[in-house]
This record gives C-alpha cells, sequence and structure tokens, in this order.
C-alpha cells in the first residue's frame, strides 16, 4: 500500500491549469468581499512578474547558446517555415482589424493625454531601432530585457562555440538545465501570482471605467477572437492537414491565462518555453522561436494598432479607401513587429499609424491614453493572443516537418 504524498508534493505534481482558475476565482472573490485587503495582495502579482522577467532574459541567452553550440550536424530547426507563420499572421490580423472597423465603425471621446513619452515618427524609426537593439552592448541586453539584442547575441556565441570542446559544451548545457529548474519552480508559483493580480486589479479598477468603452472593446476583442479561433486554427490546418484545435486550445490554456495576467510576452517566455517541453517539440527550435516570437509575432498588437487607429479616422470624419486601408494594414503588421514585449508597447506605435491620414500627433496620443483607459482588458487580451500563437505556431511548423520526414521514411519503405 503506497503512502499519501504530502500537501505540497500534491501541489507541485498538480495542475498547475486548475491551480490558476482557482487563483482567478479566489482572487475575484477577495476583492468583492475585502477591496483593501485585494489591494494588499498586488505584491505577490508583483513578486511574480518580476520574477518572470528577471529569469526571462538568462533563460533566453543560455538556452538558444546552449542549443546552437550543441547542435548536430543534419540538424533541422524549421525557423524559416516559423517566421513565415509569424509574419503571416500578424498581417492577417491587421487584415481583420481593417474589416472589423468597417463593419462595425467606432467613435471616440477623446480626452487629455496624460502620457509624455514621445512615440516613433515613423517606419524608418522603428526599424532603426531595431538595429541599434541588435548590437546592444550584451550585459546592457539583459539587464534591460532587450530580447533582440539578447537573441542576437547568443545566437553569435552559440555559432562560435560550434567548434569548441565537448567539455565548453557540456557547460553550458548544464547551465542550461539549471535554469530550466528554476523557470520551473518559478511557474509552479503562477497560482500565487495570478490570485495577487487579479485581486489587485478588480479592486482597483473594476469594470465601471471600461463601460463607455464597450462597443471599441466589443471591436478590439471580437477581432482578436476571430484571430484564435478561426484564422490562427484555419493557418495551422492548412500546415499540419490535422484538426487544429486540440493545439489550439491547450496553448490557450496553459499559455494565454498566464500571459492575460502577466500582461507581458516577455515575462511568458518561460512559460510558453515549459509548453514547447510538454508538447515534446524539438528544442534547438524553440528556444530560438519562442523569444523571437515574442518580438515579432504581434497579431494582437497589429489589431490594436489599426482598431484605435481607424476609431480616430471615424470619429473625426475621415474618408478611407480601400488601397489606404490596406497600407494601414501594412503599416500595423511592420510596426507590431517593433513593439516592446510590456505592457502597452503597442499603443505608442498608434500615432505612426495615424500618421498615415494627417492626424496630428496631439490627437493621436489623446487616442493612446484611451488605449491606457482600456488597456486593463485590451493589453491583457492582446498579450494572450500573441503569447499563445507563439507556441501554435511553432508546435505547426515542428509538427509539419515531423509529417514530412513521416510521409519520406513511408515512400522510402
Amino acid at each position: 500500500m503506497s503512502q499519501p504524498q504530502p500537501f505540497l508534493a500534491r501541489v507541485a505534481n498538480g495542475s498547475l491549469v486548475i491551480q490558476i482558475l482557482v487563483g482567478i476565482i479566489a482572487g475575484v472573490t477577495l476583492a468583492v468581499i475585502s477591496p483593501s485587503s485585494a489591494l494588499s495582495m498586488s505584491s505577490l502579482g508583483g513578486l511574480f512578474v518580476a520574477a518572470l522577467k528577471a529569469v526571462a532574459p538568462i533563460l533566453v541567452f543560455i538556452l538558444v547558446a546552449s542549443s546552437i553550440a550543441n547542435q548536430k550536424k543534419g540538424t533541422h530547426t524549421n525557423m524559416k517555415p516559423i517566421i513565415f507563420l509569424y509574419l503571416l499572421g500578424t498581417l492577417l490580423a491587421a487584415f481583420t482589424a481593417v474589416a472589423m472597423s468597417f463593419l462595425f465603425p467606432t467613435t471616440l471621446t477623446l480626452v487629455t493625454s496624460t502620457t509624455s513619452i514621445a512615440p516613433p515618427e515613423g517606419i524608418a524609426e522603428v526599424i532603426n531601432s531595431l538595429f541599434f537593439k541588435m548590437v546592444d552592448n550584451p550585459i546592457n541586453a539583459l539587464m534591460t530585457g532587450n530580447f533582440i539584442g539578447i537573441l542576437a547575441w547568443a545566437i553569435a556565441l552559440g555559432f562560435s562555440l560550434h567548434q569548441a570542446s565537448d567539455a565548453t559544451k557540456q557547460v553550458f548545457q548544464d547551465m542550461s538545465d539549471g535554469v530550466t529548474l528554476i523557470v520551473r519552480f518559478i511557474i509552479r508559483l503562477a497560482p500565487i501570482g495570478i490570485f495577487g493580480l487579479v485581486a489587485h486589479t478588480f479592486a482597483q479598477t473594476g469594470f465601471n471605467a471600461l463601460l463607455g468603452y464597450a462597443h471599441l472593446l466589443g471591436v478590439l476583442l471580437g477581432s482578436m477572437t476571430i484571430i484564435a479561433l478561426i484564422v490562427n486554427p484555419l493557418i495551422v490546418f492548412v500546415k499540419i492537414r490535422t484538426n487544429p484545435y486540440p493545439l489550439v486550445f491547450r496553448c490557450l490554456r496553459e499559455s494565454g491565462i498566464t500571459a492575460f495576467f502577466t500582461r507581458s510576452s516577455a515575462a511568458n517566455i518561460p512559460v510558453n518555453m515549459r509548453l514547447c517541453e510538454d508538447l515534446n517539440l524539438h528544442e534547438d527550435t524553440y528556444s530560438v522561436s519562442i523569444p523571437l516570437g515574442a518580438t515579432i509575432n504581434m497579431g494582437g498588437a497589429a489589431i490594436t494598432i489599426t482598431i484605435l487607429t481607424l476609431a480616430a479616422v471615424h470619429t473625426l470624419g475621415i474618408e478611407v479607401d480601400l488601397a489606404t486601408a490596406v497600407l494601414l494594414s501594412v503599416v500595423a503588421a511592420v510596426s507590431a513587429c517593433g513593439a516592446s514585449g510590456v505592457a502597452g508597447g503597442s499603443l505608442l506605435l498608434i500615432p505612426l499609424a495615424a500618421s498615415l491620414f494627417g492626424i496630428p500627433n496631439e490627437v493621436a496620443m489623446q487616442v493612446v491614453a484611451v488605449g491606457f483607459i482600456i488597456g486593463v482588458i485590451q493589453d491583457s487580451a492582446e498579450t494572450a493572443l500573441n503569447s499563445s500563437t507563439d507556441v501554435v505556431f511553432t508546435a505547426a511548423a515542428c509538427l509539419a516537418a515531423e509529417r514530412k520526414k513521416a510521409k519520406v521514411r513511408l515512400q522510402k519503405s
């Protein structure tokens, strides 16, 4: 007869998704019963997000460098199809947002902007910033969470160590294993952290401030739902030729829920890495594609930029033709790839898109302020879509590659 497991062991081995749902329910309950107590729980959520953000840069750097350094000759990482899916998904998200904006036009009551952050002045500035991030000092990149710079240095170091001795490569592999254990421990704390985040959010804002923007939120969330449940599954089906929904729903459940409450694609990188491991995906592939996706796979951001820009256009009574709408979709998609992986990162790119219609920067920044008001829902849903799609597309590319290999082996036999 087996001995019953201690309580902590049962918790550690239990379903993380169920524990997170319990944390969400407990957070909402506490916010309703005692808002003052719920506000004091913010430190739990803050600590969890801070821990994820702290471990993500070093995890990406070590894992990418180790994977490339230890990569065996002839190993294919499937990065080209993944990057194609990232860019295609972001562009289709922008097209969807344009269609939804014309079907359900939104007007805004513009408010005074409270932000003093300067938005980029053009696509050239966004692209220029990306290139400069690539050559950032590696220590500074790790300290500031500059994942473009971290990826660039990790890839360069990995290729440099490809010819190193086995002992040197093993050191990096051991470091990778060690950081992964730390990540697993932090992720097991997700229910506590999300409990704190939910309790604080509901106690501080509730949904009263959002009622005046219900139509705008409906268009935003409707567009994101279409991408998550129709467009992305269709892309995956074309890629793997089997029912995509088990994969899509698992990614939304295990990655999207956490990303919804952390509101940071960068902070959700460790969660996505763990999910890819659970899906038995190739480590050489997901160790690069997941941090890259947190930077360039921004379908949710493209939706936010497009819909809020067209809301400003409709508010000001500006006529939009089809060619300009298509151009807006491309600009939104390219701009979204430059959005930072932090909460509210896409909102500051709205003035860039608004400039296509001659909307003055002062008005555009008022639209940004509206975005911050609805950000408690908009940014959470945007991040959940962005982050879960990173795993969806990575898994689709890996499964398609395995399917192709199996077909070749069958033909040979």
